[in-house]
């Protein structure tokens, strides 16, 4: 696939107590077939050797105290370039051609945001696959092709920095549950969402990722950032006269989605 121009893109990967996996994440963004990219690593207060591995590389280094995943993205905002601008967390892998087929089909389209698809290894319902590069342009159809109202990983999607920009898009800072309100916002102020068959990302699951650590206090915070992520998510709704398909419509095809994908994450 020729790219016809190779716009900046910015990866922002926020990284705490990482050393396990971050050479491997940055050597997965280095080998990939676009070249024009510069990947700014935050560092959120990690007491290993996270940012002595980042700076044998050539990123942008942040450090910070341990204030949490969406204080470092939104540094990674704050000190992004490009024109395009993705989130990647420190574990998870993308396919090699991923932001060579991004950034063709956001350009291409003319649209705010591209959405790949993903392999979801711990919820593999929630994986997600397309058969064509399409673009969407209402509200109604880029929430259900999408279902960003149930499915809020912000990594799903590659943005134009301009759009973020414009709608003062920031993730809420002191919470677990952060990218559910900015990717719907996101998605529903797009003018403009185009899926990208074949730009894979994975979400692999660690047995000691956040998501499945256990404990009474941060198990109590997550519940406690769900609700509130979920309130947050209905007044936004109620506010722009919408219905969020899965949620409090369409959930037969939302049930129906999430079977298909069972059936091709096997094939």
């Amino acid at each position: 696939m020729e790219v016809k121009a190779t716009p900046l893109v910015s990866v922002i990967v926020p990284v705490f107590n990482a050393e396990q996996y971050l050479a491997q994440c940055i050597e997965n963004i280095l080998q990939q077939t676009y070249k024009n990219i510069e990947i700014i690593v935050v560092d959120d207060g990690s007491s290993d050797r996270s940012s002595e591995i980042a700076e044998s590389y050539p990123v942008k280094l942040i450090k910070q105290q341990n204030e949490g995943v969406s204080v470092a993205r939104n540094k990674g905002i704050d000190a992004a370039q490009g024109e395009f601008l993705h989130f990647m967390d420190v574990d998870d892998e993308i396919n090699s051609t991923y932001y060579e087929k991004m950034v063709t089909a956001i350009s291409d389209a003319a649209v705010d945001i591209a959405c790949g698809e993903m392999i979801n290894q711990r919820e593999k319902n929630q994986s997600s696959f397309f058969k064509k590069i399409k673009v969407y342009r209402s509200v109604s159809d880029k929430l259900t092709v999408t279902y960003v109202g149930r499915i809020g990983y912000v990594w799903r999607y590659l943005f134009r920095r301009a759009f973020l920009e414009k709608h003062n898009l920031r993730f809420e800072e002191g919470r677990i549950v952060e990218d559910l309100m900015f990717s719907l916002s996101a998605v529903f102020f797009a003018e403009g969402l185009v899926v990208v068959p074949g730009a894979t990302y994975t979400y692999v699951h660690r047995e000691n990722s956040q998501l499945t650590i256990v404990g009474d206090e941060y198990q109590a915070k997550r519940d406690r950032d769900w609700q509130h992520a979920k309130a947050l998510r209905k007044a936004f709704a109620e506010k722009h006269g919408f219905k969020i398909p899965g949620v409090n419509t369409g959930k037969l095809g939302y049930l129906w989605w999430k079977v298909r994908n069972l059936y091709f994450n096997r094939k």
